[in-house]
Order: structure tokens, then C-alpha cells, then sequence
């Protein structure tokens, strides 16, 4: 069996990436049933709001399934004692370093996967005795590194022993075989999920992102030093405008203060910030998770199959 599903309990080395806002326990309890890892994300959330998301995931699905916290967040420390205390199985981090929290968390039985975009966190995560590790490439959607998955992923295999699952531009089975191919013992999908029906994302975000080309998916705040990727729109243009203006970092907060909110919750494409991958191009339509996950297996078979051809030179 494949080391992560065994290590989690999972069908399917699949993980739904945990989107601010967007992946509540509904979407989660829907991937964890179709077989692979739904995640809450707690995003900035209050510990109340996690607690009972934990709590209706349960009532939705018998399977394993895990909490992401941000731990840049005001609510890290409550949240990180509430998936203690609702005896959560499976915690991802992002935005920052766990080690706080990971001696209560092990000492529970908890499994710990941080999602790092560099190879010195990544050494830095398995020194602190981790389980795995989420490895991110810039082409993911939301708050992004500047290394790619293709380059990341392999150079963290090399650094690491513990299982590295790839995140970032993984838009389908070609995608996921690639990973597998680069060292990867699974993947970690956002964007994918985001136009699953049974995420209750804002029915204007999914068209923004179903109707997408492939150059849409643009990052903005690299001048600020935490960029952001998202799909080009009035809000998008206006920061880049004032990025090269030069204009003071609070001046452009303000721009970004709520625009995610305003886009998952009240449908604002044009205002609001529709975080994306630059996979969006690649999606066409919506679909249930389970039919998600069951066109990244099927794609995924039919590449292993055809690998023979694919070689088909002498080595």
C-alpha cells in the first residue's frame, strides 16, 4: 500500500488543499468519502467556527479526515487546542512554523503535515519529527512561494526522508503521474475542488474560474512579500497599478483587506480576490468530488499505461 494511505487510513494519496473560506466541512466530509483527504481549513477563523465544522464533518463522513491551520492567524493557539480536544487525527499548517504545538499534538497521536515551499523548511520540519510534509509550487492558487513544483519537489525528495506530498499545478491524472515520477508519494489538489459541487463557494467564483484561460491566474504583492496568485480582474489591475507606483504597503492591505471574503461569500469577481491556481485553464466544468478524484485515477492509469510508448527509445 501506498505510505501515506497507509500512515492516514486513506484510499487514495489525494489530498484537497485547504482553501481560506472556501474548504468547509461539507467539501471536506465529500473528498474523505470519495476516498481521499478532505481538510477543514481554519483560515481566520475562530476556534467556535472549527470546532463546529469538526463536529458536522463527523456527522458526514466515517472516513479520516484533517484541519489545516494558518498559523499567522490571530485564532492559531485556540484552534490548535481545539483539534486537540475534538480529537482530530490529520493536521496540516501553513504560513509559519508548528513546533510550538507539535509536542501536545504527538503526544495525542496526532499526524503533523506542514506544507513548506523551500528546501530549508523542509529539513527544518523533519528535524522537528513531522510525519510528512506538503510541498508547494508557485502555480498554486492563494499566498505562493517563487520555485515551481517540477523544480521544488524533487530537490525536497533528495533532502528529506519523511513522504513528501507535491502541491501546485497539478490539474489532472498527467499531473499526479508527474508528482509520483518526481518522488512524490501523493498530491495535494485546491483549485480542482474549487468547482466541486458540493463546495459552497460562490456560484459566480466557480464560473470566473470554469470560464478561465490559461494566462488568467496571475500573482499580485510581491512587492509586499507575501504574493498572492488569483484570477485577473478590477481588483487585480488596480494593485498591479499600484505596485509600480511604488505606493506604501498599507495602501495596498487596504486593497486586499476582505477581498477574498468578498468573492467566496458574496460573489464580487470583479472587486474581490478570486484565488486560483494557473491550473484554471485546464477546467471546464463542475463536477462532484467523487468524479474529481475518479478522473485524476482514471487519467492517472492511463498515462502509467502508455509510459512504455512514451520511452520508446533507447536508453
Amino acid at each position: 500500500m501506498n505510505s501515506i494511505c497507509k500512515m492516514l487510513g486513506i484510499k487514495y494519496p489525494i489530498f484537497q488543499g485547504a482553501m481560506a473560506w472556501i474548504a468547509d466541512a461539507d467539501l471536506a466530509a465529500a473528498v474523505s468519502n470519495a476516498g481521499g483527504l478532505g481538510i477543514i481549513a481554519a483560515g481566520n477563523a475562530p476556534g467556535d467556527w472549527v470546532r463546529d465544522e469538526i463536529k458536522k464533518c463527523k456527522t458526514l463522513t466515517d472516513k479520516p479526515f484533517g484541519v489545516n491551520i494558518m498559523l499567522l492567524s490571530p485564532y492559531a493557539d485556540e484552534v490548535a487546542k481545539v483539534v486537540l480536544e475534538e480529537k482530530v487525527e490529520i493536521v496540516t499548517t501553513g504560513a509559519g512554523n508548528p513546533a510550538k504545538y507539535l509536542k501536545e499534538w504527538q503526544e495525542s497521536g496526532m499526524k503533523v503535515m506542514p506544507l513548506v515551499p523551500s528546501v530549508a523548511l523542509a529539513k527544518r520540519m523533519e528535524k522537528l519529527g513531522v510525519d510528512a510534509i506538503v510541498v508547494e509550487g508557485t502555480e498554486a492558487g492563494g499566498h505562493i512561494g517563487e520555485l515551481t513544483t517540477m523544480v521544488l519537489v524533487p530537490q525536497v525528495v533528495d533532502a528529506v526522508k519523511i513522504p513528501v506530498i507535491a502541491a501546485g499545478g497539478i490539474g489532472d491524472g498527467r499531473g499526479f503521474a508527474a508528482a509520483l515520477m518526481l518522488g512524490a508519494v501523493g498530491v495535494q489538489v485546491g483549485t480542482r475542488f474549487l468547482v466541486a459541487k458540493e463546495c459552497n463557494v460562490h456560484q459566480n467564483y466557480k464560473d470566473k474560474v470554469i470560464k478561465a484561460a490559461d494566462t488568467d491566474a496571475v500573482a499580485t504583492g510581491r512587492s509586499t512579500g507575501h504574493p498572492v496568485r488569483s484570477l485577473k480582474n478590477k481588483m487585480t489591475r488596480e494593485f498591479q497599478k499600484l505596485e509600480k507606483a511604488n505606493v506604501d504597503i498599507e495602501e495596498l492591505e487596504k486593497i486586499g483587506a476582505g477581498a477574498l471574503r468578498a468573492a467566496v461569500v458574496d460573489g464580487d469577481v470583479t472587486n474581490g480576490s478570486v484565488m486560483s491556481g494557473q491550473i484554471a485553464g485546464m477546467i471546464t466544468k463542475e463536477q462532484s468530488a467523487k468524479e474529481i478524484i475518479d478522473d485524476y485515477l482514471t487519467e492517472l492509469q492511463a498515462v502509467i499505461s502508455k509510459s512504455s510508448e512514451m520511452i520508446d527509445f533507447e536508453i
